[in-house]
């Protein structure tokens, strides 16, 4: 888990922190990644969220059990978003390390009070603090806030996956 990430943001709409997952938060990621995950899916596919939600369950179940960090943003009331990257995952083409975001997300209710900025710029710094020189993610084109977010923050596109219906 990170150890640094214990940061005070301001936000147009108060402070949160920022810090360390803990066990207690998994039950709460899960929970909220399910209110979230369509946004992950292509409106290409026809997806069935009941599988979608099987997909999301395999998916922490991967990353909780390999090396990862896991922060939240939390104001004095509730949790307001998670980040989670694994930390020992090279990349799939090239071998070289990075810190790959396996999944991200904000609780609705908070959205547009910066805190997705906030959790990216926490995680770069505990990636930059592991020795990692990338961080990458996936992303869904439909999602235009997101891409947006991560344009502003330097992200580029790499790779993209094509789809065609059949």
């Amino acid at each position: 888990m990170a150890r640094a990430a214990g940061r005070g943001f301001g936000s147009l709409t108060g402070i949160y922190r920022i810090g360390d997952g803990k066990p207690e938060d998994f039950d709460w990621v899960r929970d909220l990644g399910h209110r979230t995950m369509l946004s992950s899916v292509s409106g290409l596919r026809d997806a069935e969220p009941a599988r979608v939600a099987e997909s999301f369950d395999r998916l922490l179940d991967f990353a909780f059990g390999h090396s990862h960090v896991l922060l939240v943003a939390r104001d004095p009331m509730e949790r307001l978003g998670f980040v989670l990257f694994l930390d020992q995952l090279p990349d799939e083409v090239t071998g070289l390390p990075q810190a790959f975001v396996a999944y991200a997300a904000v609780e609705p209710h908070a959205r547009r009070r910066e805190i997705g900025r906030g959790l990216f710029v926490a995680a770069e710094a505990e990636a930059r603090k592991r020795g990692l020189p990338y961080m990458s993610f996936m992303v869904t084109e439909e999602n235009v806030a997101a891409r947006e977010l991560y344009a502003q923050l330097g992200y580029q596109t790499e790779r993209r996956q094509l789809c065609k219906r059949l």
